[in-house]
């Protein structure tokens, strides 16, 4: 599956790359003015429209006995969509361990079981009002498929360039931190 998202992202293949892109901002964008009701309600009518049309053109053909008449998905229609026992409850055990695992942290957040953890969990929250004021959720999330299929590609294209900023900007960091340490205890040694 990591694999998939990477080929994606990356754009290895450029038409499989394009059609997800493409579908995924297609639906942001209509979420974004339409309801979730109205954008299912659409694109199922449109999955039928085609369907429903492809099955009377197989039955047009069969009337003027230039076809079989057969479903054109009938493949699909016999197609096993079942899971094999074992993967299903390898899939169940480690959704009953990541939902058993995010309740007990979440207790333990909020419930405060650890003072300093909950404090920054509550600053977090704190932050994303802020961005909740500023940005819709869908506009955070077309931001977030927009960054995801481009800074991948542009990092590649450009990496050596990156990485020589990134350590010019880390290299001033560090600077800054050992004169932060380096005054600290001066400043103590003022203070007594």
């Amino acid at each position: 599956m990591a694999g998939t998202v990477a080929d994606l992202v990356y754009w290895r293949d450029t038409r499989k790359s394009a059609c997800v892109f493409t579908a995924l901002m297609v639906a942001l964008l209509c979420l974004l003015h339409f309801s979730i009701v109205s954008v299912a309600a659409y694109v199922s009518l449109a999955a039928l429209s085609v369907t429903v049309s492809l099955r009377v053109y197989s039955k047009v053909l069969q009337a003027i006995h230039r076809g079989e008449g057969k479903n054109p998905f009938q493949a699909q229609i016999d197609a096993d969509l079942g899971l094999p026992k074992e993967q299903l409850e390898h899939l169940t055990e480690r959704v009953v361990f990541y939902v058993t695992s995010g309740t007990k942290s979440l207790q333990r957040l909020f419930l405060v079981d650890d003072m300093v953890e909950s404090i920054k969990f509550a600053f977090f929250f704190y932050i994303l009002t802020y961005v909740g004021a500023v940005f819709n959720g869908l506009t955070l999330l077309i931001l977030g498929v927009i960054s995801a299929f481009t800074f991948p590609l542009l990092y590649r294209q450009h990496q050596a360039q990156i990485d020589q900023y990134v350590g010019l900007v880390r290299n001033q960091l560090s600077n800054l931190r050992a004169k932060m340490l380096s005054k600290l205890p001066t400043a103590k040694a003022k203070a007594e």
